[in-house]
């Protein structure tokens, strides 16, 4: 069956972003390059201040999913963080993970909406992070009871 891994651009802060995301979920990166690993001929493009940038960085979440994202170099203009419109979605295995990843990923960012049960009847809450990434974080009894 296919798999959704979310892959989220950044400005700059990949790593930053990164290793808070690191601190949260916990596991190890399983692929970092930088523009500097590019071979030459793909690299001339980029700025000598660009090369330790993120070309692509990955973090396992769960068993099957990854958590992806580059640094979007200044040539392809800047990414506008705050009009994403985009959520990534965690789906939990109890009200604690909801609760360790909401109050861990929300901490510096702004709450959307509180953690806690919703009309649709599952635990939810809403926020974006500091990096001005869009989270969900829901744990459905229902579905896991």
């Amino acid at each position: 069956m296919a798999q959704i891994n979310p892959y989220i651009n950044f400005n700059g802060n990949a790593e930053e972003a990164f290793r808070f995301y690191k601190s949260v979920f916990g596991g190890e990166f399983t692929r970092i390059i930088r523009f500097r690993d590019l071979p030459s001929e793909m690299a001339s493009h980029i700025k000598e201040h660009e090369a330790d940038k993120i070309l692509r960085i990955e973090l396992p979440i769960g068993k099957n999913s990854f958590l992806m994202a580059n640094d979007v170099p200044e040539i392809m203009g800047v990414v506008n963080e705050n009009e994403n419109r985009s959520k990534i979605t965690l789906s939990t295995e109890s009200r604690e993970e909801a609760d360790t990843l909401f109050h861990g990923l929300s901490a510096g960012g702004e709450i959307e909406a509180p953690i806690g049960e919703s009309p649709w009847g599952v635990y939810f809450g809403m926020f974006r992070d500091k990096y001005g990434i869009e989270w969900m974080v829901e744990y459905d009894a229902g579905a896991n009871g």
